[in-house]
């Protein structure tokens, strides 16, 4: 009776005991054979502690115990004592005798075989001088064991068609899946798929196995595509994908683009409770990032946990990324955290993410102190990574800091500045006024080879505004023609706000600069300024056609800068004539709310001329109120200026309207546990508001 080595194609490869199952075993045999437990996927070191008889032979059948009961034996009976065990010195020369019998050194010459043959040239006549040099006959599960262990993918294909040829075994498609597994660890497709080819050549027909190692093969080599294909072939070969395959899949449906198929498949493995790697999960996060659910991100982490699956410093990385580009500096903080209590070292990748996740959403302090961190271990910053960080000190006004990381990255060796380097440096300096460093960093620019762009001397004029010197504002705006340069809606925007900060004697000096680059806004402009007066309607009718003519993203600020014109030239009528464009445009939006408890004023997201405009209009209109209509006021009445200041400056708006209120003699007190308003009575208001009507009478 004849034993085979697999009863499945897939056993050898896919069960935790491929041969227990086959070989039948004398219920008090000796203690199993190493085939019992062999897999080709563990690894040496644990087979070879299971192996504890000379051999078994594939040909040779197993002695089966036929009888239902066992006879007892007697002791002292000569089949007793034939039975029993007896002690051999280990030092003595009989016991390296039987050493040298056991399938344990057995096992171990088979491992040298296949070092001997990854070592051999690759060609057919050293490859078959080392197997005959074996000293022993070799059968077919002496082939796996060799081949399981051999790592060189120029030999491996001549050792298996050595042993083919000479060993005729009964399951040839674990040899060639065997083989497989060595073009696998040294991430060769090509090869794998080669003999796969030569299988079919040969009416060997593929199994479970060899579809499984071509795909894991194809994930290796970073080829989802090909992962892809080869598993939707199993089915034409009557193949049928176990759970941890499809489980796999998920991830190369997700490499290769096949969201809908990888989430799909990840739905059911929920549903089925499959059994998940890290990997699969990373892909995952990277598939929701992409498509920008950040929810789905954080999801897909916490049904890791949820599972006992602990997350590699990949995912976390992955993690941190994708709250970079969703703005969610606070729960990349979270992730951080999380990353150092589970006893992982951040890598250039993690600071990397946590410096683009902190620049994004202008958390300079974070961002800085990783950015320290990174140097302080040595780590060198890209270009990248050093414009993010520039690009933020200029939005919120760290002037120093932005200065000592462009001196880092001179002097780092690794990195070069580029024109967006430059851009944000120029920007920092103008925006804070320093003329000196910011056309010294020009001159840098240009001699490493930039020139300047719209957006870098958009950046210089409004240094030059802050200056207040109008004639280098003038040649800078010649200079942008000359270039060739078409101004945009922002660099016009720019050139508004400089005549916001102008002194009045030399405004004229800007109108034709502002004629030039934008002519609708010039002739608003020109409207404003000159003493001329025209038919009513046609100021508001130009100046909602030049609102009409930008884009969205500047209209706040076009109407912001020609509201604050309008008051520093003590134009009041037009200034509320804009800030009546705006509100009817939809551009300006809750600035006013109303409860049974308090009527409230918002301006934070104004300029201060349009500020000080809005609140004119909202103190008019309570006086109308109160004074007129008859209408009660709630018990409070409050104002909302923020609690922040510029970025470029020590005030903000709260601090500026504490001293217009203390001006007008206005009952409104900062409330001391809500920053940034301020509050009063019906009862102080109504008395106030009386007492201007009866001082504007008095006046008149």
């Amino acid at each position: 009776m004849s034993f085979h080595l697999c009863s499945s194609p897939s056993s050898l490869l896919h069960d935790p005991h491929p041969l227990c199952n086959l070989l039948s075993v004398h219920p008090k045999s000796t203690p199993r054979s190493f085939f019992s437990s062999y897999n080709p996927n563990s690894a040496p070191f644990h087979s070879r502690n299971l192996l504890q008889v000379s051999h078994v032979s594939v040909q040779e059948a197993i002695p089966q115990e036929t009888h239902s009961e066992k006879p007892t034996l007697d002791a002292t009976s000569p089949s007793a004592r034939s039975k029993s065990y007896v002690w051999v010195n280990p030092k003595s020369p009989r016991a390296s005798q039987l050493r040298r019998k056991s399938y344990d050194s057995r096992y171990s010459s088979l491992v040298k075989l296949a070092e001997s043959l990854d070592a051999c040239a690759a060609n057919e006549a050293d490859v078959c001088d080392v197997i005959t040099g074996f000293g022993g006959k070799l059968f077919e599960q002496d082939a796996v064991v060799t081949l399981n262990n051999m790592t060189n993918p120029e030999t491996a294909p001549l050792v298996l068609n050595n042993l083919l040829e000479t060993l005729k075994p009964s399951r040839e498609v674990i040899l060639y899946n065997v083989t497989m597994k060595i073009f696998r660890k040294s991430k060769d497709l090509e090869k794998s798929e080669k003999l796969f080819d030569e299988m079919l050549q040969r009416g060997v027909k593929p199994d479970n196995a060899t579809f499984t190692t071509l795909i894991s093969c194809a994930r290796q080599c970073g080829l989802p595509k090909r992962a892809v294909e080869w598993f939707e072939k199993m089915p034409s070969f009557g193949c049928e994908p176990d759970n941890v395959t499809l489980a796999a899949m998920i991830d190369a449906y997700g490499r290769a683009g096949n969201v809908e198929m990888a989430l799909s498949l990840y739905d059911r493995a929920r549903t089925e409770k499959w059994r998940i790697d890290p990997v699969t999960f990373s892909t995952l996060i990277r598939i929701y990032g992409y498509s920008g659910n950040y929810d789905g991100c954080l999801n897909i982490y916490e049904e890791m946990k949820s599972l006992g699956v602990k997350p590699n410093l990949v995912i976390y990385n992955r993690l941190l990324d994708s709250m970079g580009k969703a703005k969610r500096p606070w729960q990349a903080k979270i992730i951080h955290k999380d990353l150092l209590s589970n006893g992982f070292e951040p890598n250039w990748s993690t600071y990397a993410a946590l410096i683009r996740a902190y620049g994004r959403a202008r958390y300079g302090d974070d961002a800085l102190v990783i950015y320290r961190e990174m140097k302080e271990k040595g780590m060198d910053l890209t270009v990248i990574l050093y414009n993010t960080l520039l690009s933020m000190c200029a939005d919120i006004g760290y002037v120093d800091e932005a200065f000592e990381i462009f001196q880092d990255m001179k002097s780092c060796g690794t990195c070069d500045p580029d024109s967006w380097t430059f851009s944000s440096l120029i920007t920092v300096y103008s925006c804070s006024g320093r003329v000196s460093e910011a056309e010294a960093a020009l001159l840098q620019m240009r001699k490493a080879g930039f020139e300047p762009t719209l957006f870098v001397l958009t950046s210089l004029i409004q240094c030059y505004g802050k200056a207040k010197q109008v004639d280098d504002v003038v040649r800078t705006f010649d200079q942008v023609l000359e270039l060739g340069i078409t101004p945009d809606d922002r660099f016009c925007g720019c050139l508004l706000n400089v005549m916001t900060q102008t002194p009045k004697e030399e405004v004229g000096k800007l109108i034709g600069c502002v004629e030039k680059a934008k002519p609708k806004l010039g002739l608003v402009v020109k409207m404003l300024v000159e003493e001329e007066n025209y038919e009513e309607g046609v100021f508001k009718k130009e100046a909602s056609e030049l609102i009409d003519s930008i884009g969205s993203d500047v209209k706040k600020a076009f109407l912001n800068c020609l509201i604050d014109l309008c008051v520093n030239l003590n134009k009041l009528e037009k200034a509320c004539e804009i800030l009546q464009l705006g509100l009817e445009l939809d551009i300006y939006t809750g600035l006013q709310s109303k409860s049974a408890t308090q009527w409230s004023l918002h301006l934070k997201s104004l300029s201060l001329g349009a500020a000080l405009t809005a609140l004119h209009v909202w103190m008019n209109d309570l006086s109308e109120v109160a004074l007129t209509s008859g209408e009660e006021f709630p018990p409070l009445l409050g104002i909302n200026t923020g609690h922040g200041k510029h970025k470029y400056s020590d005030k903000g708006l709260a601090a500026v309207f504490e001293s217009h209120l203390k001006e007008l003699n206005a009952p409104f007190h900062e409330a001391p546990d809500k920053v940034g308003w301020f509050l009063t009575t019906s009862v102080a208001a109504k008395a106030w508001l009386e007492s201007r009507r009866s001082s504007a009478e008095v006046s008149a």
